[in-house]
């Protein structure tokens, strides 16, 4: 998906040249890309008899289901429990965490305004 959304569509031969060394076989790749658009999160067109494949879901909709899922799964559907998890690992900073109120005050500013 990544390589759909930073340069489009792409033929699957692109995509294996756009890995790093030792680059996965052809068939990895396509096999891949066959699931996710079985899933419904990549499209393709036909150009000269090969398929070019281009991504239907959006980057954004994909991060906040994993998201939502990371947290459902590992932190039982706590987002505090998460974020006090990367206080605990020393993984963000108090000045981060400021930033972080800052931003939830915003919101909660934006949405009363709305109301």
């Amino acid at each position: 998906m990544q390589q759909l959304w930073n340069n489009g569509p792409l033929f699957v031969r692109q995509m294996v040249e756009l890995y790093e060394e030792p680059r996965p076989h052809f068939n990895t790749v396509s096999t891949t890309v066959r699931i996710l658009e079985q899933k419904g999160h990549v499209g393709h067109e036909v150009i000269n008899g090969s398929h070019r494949f281009y991504a239907i879901t959006g980057r954004e909709e994909v991060r906040e289901s994993r998201l939502r899922q990371f947290v459902r799964d590992f932190f039982s559907n706590s987002y505090f429990s998460a974020v006090s998890t990367l206080v605990e690992d020393e993984k963000i900073s108090a000045d981060e965490l400021r930033e972080l109120l800052a931003m939830v005050e915003r919101k909660e500013e934006e949405n009363k305004s709305k109301n």
